[in-house]
C-alpha cells in the first residue's frame, strides 16, 4: 500500500513551497499540487528532492494521496480562484473532510464560503497567515477560524509549523467560528499599515528636517530596536537604510509610490460599517494612495509652496522625542486595532480571546514585537478591558510620551512635514479623554436642516427631541440618529 500524506497543499507559489518544506520538516508527508502542474515536477524534484512530498498531477489523485480526514490547504489568490477551488474539491471529498484557505481572503467571505462547506458535510477553515516567505519556511503567526470541529485535526500540524515564542508557546490558535480567522489577520494587517506608516514619518523628518544621513538613521534604528520599540518592522528598516548596492544607498534610488493588496482598506472599511474610529490605519491607507499620486505630486511641488525655515534645536534630543512619538503613536495604533476587534466580535457572535491574539502576533508574523507581550498581560489581567489606552501600563508609558509627542507633531506642521499617522493618533488619543466633544453643535446642525433629532444633556439617554429652529418647519423629525 503506498504512504498517504498528512495534509494536502495546493499552490505552490513562494508561500505554498516555503510552507509545504516547514511542515516536511516538522516530520510531516505533505501531498502537493499546482494548476500548471509543471510546478508541481519542478518543486519535487528541485526543492522538495529528496524529502517526504509526493507530486500530484491532479485533484483526483492529491484527495486520494491523503488520510483520512482528509486536510488541504489552499494558498491561491483570493477572491474567485478560491471558490473555483472549492467546487473542484468537493465532488471528490468525504464527510468530515476539511478544506483550509490559507489566503489573505475578505472575511466575509471565508463566512459565506464555511456555511456553504458545512451544508455539503465537509468542514472548513479560513485562515490567517503571516510573516511573508520567510515566516511560511521558518514559522509564520496562523491565526485559523471557521468549523469548530476541524480544530482537533489541523491543531497538531499548525502549532508544530508556527512560530514559538521565548517559552515555546506556539503563535497559533483557535481563534473563532466562521470568518474570525481572516477577520483578525485583517485587523493585523491594518495594523501593520499603521506600524509602517509610522516609521516611515520618523525617517521622513528625520531626513528631511534634521538633515541625517543613511548611515545615522541606520544606527538610530538599530538603537531603537535594542529597547522598548523592539520589532521586526524597526529591524528591517535599520537593515534597509544599511544596504549598499554598487557603492549607492539603494533606498534611495527606490520611487516614492507605495503599493498594497487591500487589507489595509478592508479594515478601514470594516471600522466604518461598524461605526469605529480606526482613524491612524485609515490615514495609513490614504497615505499609500497619495503616494501613488506621483505624477500629480511632481507637478504640485513646482506650484504649491510651504515653509522654508530650518531646524535650529537639539537634533539628539528631536531623535529621542520622535522615538517616544512613535511608541504612542503605536500604542494608539492597537488600541483602535483591537476596539475594532471588540466590536466585530459583538457584531458577528464571535468570542475572541484578545490576550492570546497577542501571543499570536508576538512571533512569526509582521507586527511581531516585544510590545506585544505587554498587550497580553494587559487582557490577561482584564479580559474585558475597552480600550488599551487604560491599561495601566500603556497609560504610563503615553503619559512619559505625550510632551514628545506634541512637540514632534507642531514641529512637523510648523516645518511642513506631513506626519498624518502620529498627529491622527494624537487627535484620537485629546478626543478619547475628552467628557465633552463639539457634537453638541454638529447635532443641532443636523436637526436644522434635516430634522434628524437629538439627546439632551438634561434628560434620560434614549429620549429624541426636535427643535423647529426656525419657526418655518413643522413638528415632524425624521429619524433618530445611529451612533
Amino acid at each position: 500500500m503506498e504512504k498517504l500524506a498528512d495534509i494536502g497543499l495546493i499552490g505552490l507559489a513562494v508561500m505554498g513551497e516555503n510552507l509545504v518544506l516547514n511542515m516536511e520538516s516538522k516530520g510531516y508527508t505533505v501531498a502537493v499540487f499546482n494548476r500548471t502542474v509543471e510546478k508541481v515536477d519542478k518543486f519535487v524534484h528541485g526543492r522538495g528532492a529528496g524529502k517526504n512530498l509526493i507530486g500530484t498531477h491532479s485533484i483526483e489523485e492529491l484527495v486520494k494521496s491523503l488520510k483520512k480526514p482528509r486536510k488541504i490547504v489552499m494558498l491561491v489568490k483570493a477572491g474567485k480562484a478560491v471558490d473555483d477551488f472549492i467546487e473542484l474539491l468537493i465532488p471528490h471529498l468525504e464527510p468530515g473532510d476539511i478544506i483550509i484557505d490559507g489566503g489573505n481572503t475578505h472575511f466575509p467571505d471565508t463566512n459565506r464560503r464555511t456555511k456553504y462547506v458545512e451544508s455539503k458535510g465537509l468542514l472548513y477553515i479560513g485562515t490567517g497567515v503571516s510573516g511573508g516567505e520567510e515566516g511560511a519556511l521558518r514559522g509564520p503567526s496562523i491565526m485559523p477560524g471557521g468549523s469548530p470541529a476541524a480544530w482537533q485535526h489541523v491543531k497538531p500540524i499548525f502549532q508544530d509549523i508556527a512560530a514559538k515564542v521565548e517559552d515555546g508557546s506556539p503563535c497559533c490558535d483557535w481563534v473563532g467560528e466562521n470568518g474570525a480567522g481572516h477577520f483578525v489577520k485583517m485587523v493585523h494587517n491594518g495594523i501593520e499599515y499603521g506600524d509602517m506608516q509610522l516609521i516611515c514619518e520618523a525617517y521622513h523628518m528625520m531626513k528631511d528636517l534634521l538633515g541625517m544621513s543613511n548611515s545615522e538613521m541606520h544606527q538610530v534604528f538599530a538603537e531603537w530596536n535594542r529597547g522598548e520599540l523592539d520589532s521586526y518592522l524597526i529591524e528591517i528598516t535599520r537593515d534597509i537604510l544599511g544596504f549598499v548596492e554598487n557603492g549607492v544607498y539603494l533606498v534611495d534610488k527606490i520611487l516614492d509610490t507605495a503599493g498594497q493588496k487591500g487589507t489595509g482598506k478592508w479594515t478601514g472599511m470594516t471600522a466604518l460599517d461598524i461605526g469605529v474610529p480606526l482613524t491612524l490605519i485609515g490615514e495609513s491607507v490614504f497615505a499609500r494612495t497619495l503616494s501613488a499620486q506621483k505624477d500629480e505630486r511632481v507637478k504640485a511641488s513646482k506650484i504649491l509652496t510651504g515653509p522654508k525655515v530650518k531646524f535650529q534645536g537639539d537634533k539628539q534630543a528631536f531623535v529621542d522625542d520622535l522615538r517616544k512619538a512613535l511608541f504612542a503613536s503605536k500604542i494608539v495604533s492597537y488600541a483602535q486595532g483591537y476596539v475594532l476587534m471588540r466590536a466585530a466580535a459583538k457584531e458577528f457572535g464571535w468570542n475572541l480571546n484578545y490576550g492570546g491574539i497577542a501571543l499570536m502576533w508576538r512571533g512569526g508574523c509582521i507586527i511581531r514585537s516585544v510590545f506585544l507581550g505587554n498587550i497580553k498581560a494587559a487582557f490577561d489581567k482584564n479580559p474585558d478591558l475597552d480600550n488599551l489606552l487604560l491599561d495601566p501600563f500603556f497609560k504610563v508609558k503615553i503619559d512619559d510620551s505625550q510632551e514628545s509627542w506634541r512637540r514632534v507633531t507642531s514641529s512637523a506642521i510648523q516645518y511642513g512635514i506631513p506626519v498624518p499617522a502620529m498627529t491622527s493618533a494624537l487627535c484620537y488619543y485629546d478626543g478619547f479623554r475628552s467628557e465633552r466633544l463639539p457634537a453638541n453643535l454638529l447635532q443641532a446642525q443636523r436637526d436644522y436642516f434635516g430634522a434628524h433629532t437629538y439627546e439632551r444633556i438634561d434628560m434620560p439617554r434614549g429620549e429624541f427631541f426636535h427643535t423647529n429652529w426656525t419657526g418655518r418647519g413643522g413638528e415632524t423629525a425624521s429619524s433618530t440618529y445611529t451612533v
